[in-house]
């Protein structure tokens, strides 16, 4: 085949040697390369670390957002109607034990509070000297006997009452560790006591770590038969019930069952909503938000190619001028130098990933957290490299393509 000038055109060449020539052009100048590869290197391995620490992180806040709001149910129970109150508790105190044979029921806890309980002076002396503190105004509540595990606390000291407690009408009471804090109880050991509406209460604890129902750290929580007696609270006013994950629906709508039959419809549920479009907002957001950085260093690594290997054209001009005249053709040329470019990104692809990968599996050891990565990912980085490399070399080997022989040969080296 002869073009307009006369020249004898192959219009195809051998791919190994196609190959072979771009890699010894890549090889020529191993310095180079390496520094051109570095672009799409630094470009892939953010962008494989930012998606993949991203993944890894939502995967971590959502898993810590189901462990404790997925498992959470509250059934709240009206006050009595006026003049109903000689009928009885809608909600017996005992109800609680029906509630904990559920299947998929881990604990569950009963609290009553009121009104008139909310704000009370409790004071740690009930001797007050001139200038001194007279107290802290502090809730009190009543609450049933499985109330750490049902909030995820800790007692931080001392401990919580027990049915023994709750039998006796023991004059003793639990405090939420702000609250001891502020009444500048620490130890329990002593005995120390708390005085509130004229009475005295041994305390017994100090519950910390609170995960649920964080207010109960400012509370003071007293036995059921104790708040009865003394100060009236007699009414449970809402359950706190602990799931295992997956069976918070169903304990929902069985709880109120086994708590009142036949009034069941009296009675309100809060339950956790549908978390798995949460769980995808959430790693959507942040993969989309990390993604954009990524993008963006591979952009520059992409440039970094796109000016390298124009530079490179720019320099073998009289190697292009000598490869035309002794017949390649121009698909043959631009070929080769779109070859070259190619292969740079894609060992700038293939290192990224694999320096993304240990990155992420690094930060996720260190975090403590399960790495989530996608094999997508992983396996598409090298191919996304080959292509930032691929689009990055066609202007400068169009450039060469475009170049005539006589004019290439005469141009300085």
């Amino acid at each position: 085949m002869r073009d307009g000038k006369g020249l004898v055109e192959r219009p195809w060449m051998d791919p190994r040697d196609l190959w072979t020539e771009a890699l010894a052009g890549v090889l020529a100048r191993p310095v180079r390369s390496a520094l051109t590869t570095l672009g799409t290197v630094l470009g892939i391995t953010t962008l494989v670390i930012t998606i993949g620490v991203a993944s890894t992180a939502g995967n971590q806040i959502v898993g810590r957002f189901d462990a404790l709001t997925a498992t959470s149910v509250t059934v709240t129970v009206p006050a009595p109607l006026p003049g109903a109150e000689d009928a009885g508790p809608l909600v017996p105190w005992s109800g609680t034990d029906a509630v904990g044979r559920l299947a998929g029921v881990v604990a569950v806890a009963a609290l009553a509070d009121s009104n008139a309980t909310d704000s009370v002076l409790v004071r740690s002396n009930d001797v007050t000297a001139p200038g001194d503190m007279s107290g802290q105004t502090l809730a009190v509540l009543a609450a049933s006997a499985g109330l750490p595990a049902a909030v995820h606390g800790t007692m931080t000291a001392g401990r919580f009452y027990d049915a023994g407690d709750i039998a006796r009408h023991d004059h003793v009471v639990v405090l939420g560790d702000q609250a001891a804090k502020l009444l500048g109880i620490k130890r329990v050991e002593d005995a120390p006591a708390v005085f509130f509406k004229g009475q005295s209460y041994t305390v017994i604890g100090i519950l910390g770590g609170i995960r649920r129902e964080q207010r109960l750290s400012t509370a003071v929580l007293v036995p059921p038969t104790t708040a009865a007696d003394r100060i009236g609270l007699t009414d449970i006013t809402r359950v706190l019930v602990d799931t295992a994950l997956g069976a918070a629906k169903q304990v929902a709508r069985q709880a109120p069952i086994a708590l009142a039959p036949g009034h069941q419809d009296s009675l309100s549920v809060e339950a956790p909503p549908d978390l798995s479009k949460a769980r995808a907002g959430v790693q959507n957001d942040t993969n989309s938000l990390f993604l954009v950085l990524g993008l963006v260093s591979l952009v520059v690594g992409a440039i970094g190619i796109a000016n390298v290997t124009l530079v490179t054209v720019m320099e073998r001009v009289g190697e292009i001028g000598l490869r035309r005249s002794l017949g390649a053709s121009r698909r043959q040329v631009a070929g080769q130098f779109l070859l070259e470019s190619t292969t740079i990104g894609l060992l700038g692809g293939v290192v990224g990933a694999a320096l993304g990968i240990a990155v992420v599996v690094c930060v996720a050891v260190f975090k403590e957290w399960t790495p989530v990565l996608d094999m997508r990912l992983a396996l598409g980085a090298p191919l996304a490299g080959a292509l930032v490399g691929l689009l990055a070399g066609l202007y400068p080997s169009l450039r060469a393509a475009r170049m005539e022989p006589v004019d290439a040969l005469r141009a300085p080296s």
